[in-house]
């Protein structure tokens, strides 16, 4: 599939996506989120990569929100399809991917923006970055998983006003609520976010995918994240990775994973 609105590039074992509609400031519109649908389950089969760091083109935003054109007319099914269908490609299968994803976040994170960095495994940001929701003053609600993740990461008094308010907040009161790790410069962002994946590449990527799975089960209405722990656990146990990490600390060694 070739890409209009995304751009792919790989570093040794890490790869960047970058949404590419700089004069739209990195909006989402249907062939964006098909794209970067393509874009991560094409890198989540590729061995080879690590770890995967999302960003936005230019210094003005990750992701200022949806296209609001696309769907300015929908009647109220439609609406509730774009919401299913959005969430199936692009942000329920990020948050499931099995491969780190990691979110570069630059500018401003709005609406579908803020939504796409929350639904990956964790947020870097820029210091010059707003995050908000701001889909009430348009009559509708966030539709891409903001009103659940939002309350997950920060609490569901935070989540409650920054939704009714539809305000914005900054970086650094996006790292007090626990909404990003970490907050450096601008020219910082991606040399911070590429030493993270580096140091999570150096380590078992099936141990991780686990992991992965293991947290969000926590998340899951009637799913018991302690017994989803165990099963994994267990599962380790039987990889070729867990053989060369115990077999590595043992001989006091570097462990070496395929």
């Amino acid at each position: 599939m070739k890409m209009e609105n995304i751009l792919i590039e790989k570093q040794e074992n890490i790869a960047i996506i970058t949404i590419n509609r700089p004069e739209k400031l990195n909006a989402l519109n249907k062939v964006t989120i098909q794209e970067l649908h393509e874009g991560f389950k094409s890198l989540s089969t590729d061995s080879s990569v690590k770890a995967i760091i999302i960003t936005g083109s230019g210094e003005k935003a990750f992701v200022a929100g949806a296209d609001i054109s696309e769907f300015a007319h929908f009647s109220e099914e439609e609406g509730e399809k774009l919401a299913a269908k959005g969430q199936e490609l692009l942000f329920d299968f990020v948050e499931n991917l099995s491969t780190p994803v990691i979110a570069a976040v630059n500018g401003f994170a709005l609406g579908g923006g803020l939504e796409l960095a929350m639904a990956c495994h964790f947020r870097v940001a820029s210091d010059n970055v707003k995050m908000g929701l701001p889909e009430v003053t348009l009559g509708v609600i966030p539709g891409y998983g903001g009103t659940q993740r939002l309350g997950q990461l920060v609490g569901k008094g935070r989540a409650m006003e920054m939704i009714m308010t539809a305000g914005m907040i900054d970086a650094e009161m996006a790292k007090n609520y626990g909404l990003v790790n970490h907050v450096v410069p601008q020219g910082e962002l991606l040399d911070l976010a590429k030493g993270i994946a580096s140091k999570i590449a150096r380590n078992s990527s099936t141990a991780i995918s686990k992991a992965i799975q293991a947290i969000n089960a926590n998340f899951k209405d009637g799913v018991n994240g302690y017994a989803v722990e165990i099963e994994n656990f267990g599962a380790c146990f039987g990889t070729e990775d867990f053989k060369e990490g115990t077999t590595a600390f043992l001989e006091k060694r570097k462990a070496s994973f395929k």
